[in-house]
């Protein structure tokens, strides 16, 4: 394996679901301990993801902000932000901000989001966007926060937002902008993604796909990337591993399961996510992603324990990519 990376998800949905579960509030201690010990640890990354009122959880802005202070070295990603939620220019400058305060730690992976169910759907209606309408939204505000990072005097017409010169400040530490990794998927079969990540974004972020499907996504995007002229140096592979390390495999998996219930109200995941199990089978999986193309792997805990997850990803997983990681 070469130069991977590793990541790890901070479960703020995970907290936010277990004090609700208890009828407390919820508490930050937990998301600041697994940051700084993936810090200390190693790890290249940090993430936060983002919802509404479908999933509540911390705001991950506000999150990354609070993480940004208590951190020195580790990036500080969104897997994924759902850009098509907010208004272009605010979110333009609230990761603007951030990027700066951060010292350009800053890595964005965002996605289109889904609407699939009538939970998913409040996420939208609540802040009164048109849920058949958030794909053509969401490559607007790509396009748009892009100009505003880069250029003075941007003007944009599109079907969703127009803007008349306006200018920016701060810009992002690295004059290129922030990344913009894009959710794209093998299996959804869609070419439109693929366009879009070649066109818009500076790397993809998948989560459902098999290393075999992850292979051909990365193939599809990176070809489409240099039919549109552009290189693909610098352009990022990340995967984001969902997972339970536990020594009995049946009890792993009804954890993972109720866990991941809990977290999206409905089985929409099926077999897509794992393993759930020995520490040595799920390193040997993120090995395959790895292999696969990732350049970044983000793992994410499917358990009510995260310590102890994080504590047995840290003595017997990341030993094996010390490498990568030190």
């Amino acid at each position: 394996m070469v130069d991977t990376k590793i990541g790890l998800l901070i479960g703020t949905r995970g907290i936010v679901m277990s004090a609700q579960k208890n009828k407390t509030n919820p508490s930050p201690e937990l998301m600041l301990m697994l940051a700084e010990n993936a810090e200390k640890a190693g790890l290249d990354s940090i993430w936060v993801g983002d919802s509404l009122v479908s999933k509540p959880r911390f705001e991950p802005i506000a999150t990354l902000s609070y993480l940004a202070a208590r951190t020195n070295r580790v990036k500080l990603g969104t897997s994924v932000l759902l850009p098509a939620l907010r208004n272009p220019v605010t979110l333009a400058h609230s990761l603007a901000t951030l990027n700066v305060l951060s010292g350009g730690r800053l890595v964005i992976g965002a996605g289109v989001g889904g609407a699939f169910n009538d939970d998913q759907k409040k996420d939208w209606l609540s802040v009164a966007v048109d849920p058949a309408k958030r794909t053509k939204r969401f490559s607007e505000t790509i396009q748009i926060m892009k100009k505003l990072w880069r250029e003075d005097k941007v003007s944009f017409e599109g079907a969703h937002f127009t803007i008349n010169e306006a200018t920016l400040y701060p810009k992002p530490i690295n004059n290129a902008g922030i990344p913009v990794l894009l959710a794209t998927h093998n299996k959804t079969g869609s070419d439109a993604q693929i366009v879009r990540a070649a066109t818009h974004g500076d790397g993809i972020i998948g989560i459902t796909d098999s290393p075999e499907e992850y292979h051909a996504i990365c193939s599809k995007v990176d070809q489409a990337v240099l039919e549109q002229g552009r290189t693909l140096e610098g352009f990022q592979h990340v995967y984001y591993m969902t997972v339970n390390i536990c020594d009995d495999v049946k009890y792993g998996e009804a954890e993972a399961r109720d866990f991941l219930m809990n977290y999206y109200n409905v089985n929409h995941w099926g077999d897509s996510w794992g393993p759930w199990g020995k520490a040595k089978d799920i390193a040997a999986r993120l090995k395959e992603y790895s292999d696969a193309g990732a350049e970044t792997v983000v793992v994410r805990f499917a358990s009510w324990d995260q310590k102890l997850q994080w504590d047995r990803f840290e003595q017997e997983i990341l030993p094996e990519f010390k490498n990568e990681v030190a």
